[in-house]
């Protein structure tokens, strides 16, 4: 389905084509959101830890570093209309540097084969999202000085069941495509 090229460019080519997708996603995914106090609940964790589960570490950690840079230099890729440094020292900077993280973590267990069975992509992803909320809780908690009671209210207990559902979805989502385009070959 993809060219392949004896220059070995079509490598580059396609890294660049995918990296430029998984922050489109990324963006729209911010765009998708329910405002809550601090932080909004989106689908970017879903978008994140399906990136990891696909891309792999190497590729989706490029992707996820590729859209905070866009955010940082201004383009408006989070939440609501903003872009800019704002969010990433604001109450989401937290989760969005969690994101790092997830993506790794979530790509490095689907190169090991966590994410051809739809429970062990579950887990992978669920630990994903565990990194994500820490850092988030961490940062509203110690950097927002919102203190540990009122960071776990606001920025861990309103997302625990978004996520189990994102989990599951993504779970599915990803080896059920991989299957699709396995039969095509």
């Amino acid at each position: 389905m993809w060219p392949h090229r004896a220059d070995g460019s079509s490598g580059l080519l396609r890294s660049v084509v995918l990296v430029a997708l998984g922050t489109a996603l990324l963006t729209l995914s911010a765009k998708v959101n329910l405002p809550l106090p601090y932080v909004p609940m989106t689908l970017q964790t879903l978008v994140v830890l399906v990136i990891g589960a696909a891309y792999g570490w190497r590729l989706g950690s490029a992707t996820v570093m590729a859209y905070l840079a866009e955010g940082a230099i201004g383009f408006p890729v989070f939440a609501g209309p903003v872009g800019g440094l704002a969010p990433l020292v604001g109450p989401t900077a937290g989760y969005l540097f969690g994101f790092l993280a997830a993506v790794f973590v979530t790509g490095w267990l689907s190169e090991r084969g966590w994410d051809r069975s739809v429970l062990q992509l579950f887990v992978a992803m669920a630990l994903g999202h565990i990194l994500i909320l820490a850092a988030g809780f961490g940062w509203l908690a110690f950097g927002m000085k919102l203190g540990v009671e009122k960071a776990w209210l606001v920025g861990i207990v309103p997302f625990i069941a978004a996520s189990l559902i994102k989990n599951a979805l993504g779970a599915a989502l990803v080896p059920a495509t991989r299957r699709m385009f396995d039969a095509r070959g």
